[in-house]
């Protein structure tokens, strides 16, 4: 089960520096070679840190593995880590992920919900987590099934649901809060009859090893606005996380 998290940590360059972390109220950040990795707080501190240390300066990888971690906001700053390296603007371009020179593009360009409308006309959809507008976009057009996330609501499906409805899927919507509590490989393997399988979420690790376990569709966050970015999840500075970058589909290639 490790497997996944392990090749992820060791894809990341040994020479990058976490340069800065800071834990926020709903995100934490890591700062790394100019970019800014990301990461939405999971609510559970039941469990010792691994780290007591100061963190600051330490190799990238090192940070990283602090996705390992069973007290979740500790994990949330390993999966900021290992965002600041695969969302880093310039290594997501590189990889071959289609982003825009100007601040900000339209984020319903490469909404994964509104991308996928046609595709899963008719179909069996199951969707981990509540999303904006999903309701709007999917329910009318599919068999869609919500299973909770942190605030289950009105007609959903149990965690426990995954082990039925997963497999019997025609399109699975993974929210990326799963790398963090661990569930994602679960999930993914759940998921392997599925026509395809997208990671959403502003905490998505642009990697394409990630399709190597069975995801279709990555779809992300890159931070563009690096400064501003970072004042708000500190605190200094009220507005959308959203406004500091883009959000990105990458896909991979049939």
């Amino acid at each position: 089960m490790w497997k996944l998290y392990d090749r992820l940590i060791e894809g990341i360059p040994e020479d990058w520096k976490a340069e800065e972390i800071v834990r926020g109220s709903g995100f934490a950040y890591v700062k790394s070679n100019g970019g800014l990795g990301i990461a939405e707080i999971r609510a559970y501190d039941y469990r010792m840190p691994v780290y007591t240390k100061n963190l600051e300066g330490a190799p990238l990888r090192e940070v990283a593995e602090c996705i390992r971690s069973w007290n979740f906001y500790e994990a949330s700053l390993g999966l900021a880590a290992i965002n600041a390296y695969y969302n880093n603007l310039a290594v997501a371009k590189a990889a071959g992920i289609p982003i825009g020179d100007s601040m900000h593009v339209e984020d319903r360009i490469y909404d994964p919900f509104i991308m996928s409308q046609n595709e899963v006309r008719g179909k069996k959809v199951t969707v981990l987590g509540h999303f904006p507008h999903i309701m709007t976009l999917l329910a009318p057009v599919c068999e869609m099934k919500i299973i909770s996330g942190e605030l289950p609501q009105d007609d959903d499906y149990p965690v426990s649901a995954a082990d039925y409805l997963m497999p019997e899927s025609d399109f699975v919507f993974i929210g990326s809060s799963s790398l963090i509590d661990k569930t994602l490989p679960r999930y993914l393997a759940l998921s392997k009859n599925a026509q395809k399988v997208t990671i959403v979420g502003p905490s998505t690790t642009l990697a394409p090893l990630l399709f190597e376990y069975g995801a279709y569709d990555l779809s992300g966050f890159v931070v563009k606005d690096v400064e501003r970015a970072a004042r708000l999840i500190r605190g200094a500075e009220n507005g959308k996380m959203f406004s500091t970058g883009q959000k990105v589909a990458f896909r991979k290639k049939s």
